[in-house]
């Protein structure tokens, strides 16, 4: 697999692969290299998850080599979620259900679906319950350096720059306290689930998968401009690593 890796603003970096079926690949011995070290660290693996047709892929290799993955020790989580129910077209549970869950050994106990159905307001209010009871977290109200560490938290990226459900200009771009919000996003006329920047930026590492010419104008855009007008340039983990998976259509204005 042909790649070139760019040191960014530390601890930066940029992987540029030949094409989506190497970002596949590279993005799954991520996934597995992570899991080793956070297994062999503190005996598990917990990974945030991302929807989109992107990740879909890397999921569905993930399940053809089932064979060499711990399952039994990694808990999986999703980033964000739309307020629909897990058999909806438009759920991201439903999507890994279909390309992950359903295909890999994958223990019920350790899959922490969001419960979109509820409601946005109350599936992100119980969704924080739920990370605060794996991270055995107090109720109180979280203070810097007290949140919790996912082992791996992958992301995409959209058009206009957001990531997860932070879109631009929507309240949660300026949540600082809360792990998991509803968040309502004025371009789709909805709400959303969504991680916020502080859960993101406490996580052991940030994966990012961009893949298609159609996103060559926003790579470029975020990389070569300075500040944080989009989304994803609020993404800097505090005590962790941040790597981007990129397919050469997509850096091909870099």
């Amino acid at each position: 697999m042909a790649e070139n890796i760019t040191r960014l603003r530390k601890p930066d970096y940029l992987m540029v692969v030949t094409d989506v079926n190497a970002l596949n690949r590279a993005a799954v011995d991520e996934i597995k290299t992570a899991a080793e070290a956070a297994i062999r660290e503190h005996g598990r693996f917990s990974i945030a998850l991302s929807g989109g047709n992107t990740p879909r892929a890397v999921y569905a290799l993930l399940a053809e080599n089932k064979d060499d993955f711990p399952w039994a020790k990694t808990f999986f989580f999703f980033g964000d979620e739309r307020s629909v129910p897990p058999d909806h077209p438009d759920s991201n549970y439903r999507m890994v259900h279909e390309v992950l869950f359903s295909r890999a050994p994958v223990p019920a106990a350790n899959i922490f679906r969001v419960s979109a159905e509820l409601g946005a307001a109350k599936a992100a209010e119980q969704y924080e319950s739920v990370v605060r009871e794996f991270f055995k977290l107090p109720p109180a109200k979280l203070q810097p350096g007290q949140f919790p560490r996912f082992d791996l938290i992958l992301l995409g990226m959209g058009d206009e720059g957001h990531t997860a459900s932070l879109f631009p200009g929507s309240p949660a771009m300026a949540e600082t306290s809360r792990l998991v919000v509803s968040n309502w996003v004025e371009k789709l006329n909805s709400d959303r689930i969504t991680f916020t920047f502080p859960l993101i930026n406490s996580a052991g590492e940030v994966l990012f998968l961009v893949a298609g010419a159609g996103k060559a104008e926003i790579v470029k855009e975020v990389f070569v401009t300075e500040g944080e007008n989009y989304p994803v340039q609020r993404v800097h983990p505090l005590h962790g690593r941040l790597l981007w998976i990129v397919d050469q259509a997509a850096a091909s204005l870099l």
